[in-house]
């Protein structure tokens, strides 16, 4: 069974970060404005998504700090207006948040105590969990969309260990049984899980996830 700590998805976090404001760096307003591997979102949308998930994460950062309740968003109605509304800001804009964003939390996350790190909080998802999930929440977000940006990054990009935890996360979420999961190099097996181009033959559509 794969197992990851505090440390690894810190560690992540942090790469996938690098990986995607990197790529998101290099867009002009163009091909900021192109469409995103996902359906129907464009790359505004992704790192628009991407930066407000940073804001939001940072809210569950601060209830752990504060033993404050802070939800990540006041409704799900907001996550989706904050993206919508992200999209038609400029690129130069969308670049800036979402760097202060992510630089926001990295530096919250780092600064939390031992203590903090045990408070549990609820995810948008409504599941309640400990703070030591946050970094795992965000690494992601970050490492996933990096490759869902359609720049070039794909899952082969990311660290291997990265992608096992992933893995194991992920066919947890959907239920599925060792045996449902085809064969193939690790990148491949990830992006076919979470529903996103891949090269196994013959296995199963799943629609995209995260």
């Amino acid at each position: 069974m794969t197992t990851r700590g505090l440390a690894d998805s810190l560690t992540w976090a942090e790469y996938g970060t690098h990986l995607l404001t990197g790529q998101v760096a290099t867009l002009d307003e163009q091909s900021m404005s192109a469409p995103s591997i996902l359906p129907g979102w464009t790359r505004k949308h992704l790192v628009a998504h991407v930066a407000a998930n940073a804001d939001a994460l940072g809210n569950l950062v601060h209830w752990a700090r504060t033993g404050e309740q802070t939800p990540m968003y006041s409704s799900m109605g907001q996550r989706d207006t904050d993206i919508e509304t992200g999209a038609g800001r400029p690129a130069h804009e969308l670049r800036t948040w979402l760097t202060d964003a992510a630089a926001t939390l990295t530096t919250s996350m780092h600064a939390l105590t031992t203590a903090g790190w045990q408070t549990e909080v609820v995810t948008a998802q409504g599941r309640t969990v400990p703070a030591t999930e946050i970094p795992w929440l965000r690494a992601r977000e970050v490492c996933v969309h990096a490759v869902d940006l359609g720049t070039g990054a794909t899952f082969a990009d990311l660290p291997v260990e990265f992608l096992s935890a992933l893995i194991a996360d992920i066919r947890a979420k959907r239920g599925l049984a060792l045996a449902d999961v085809p064969d193939g190099p690790l990148p491949e097996v990830a992006a076919y899980l979470a529903g996103r181009p891949h090269s196994l033959a013959e296995a199963t559509a799943l629609g995209p996830w995260l």
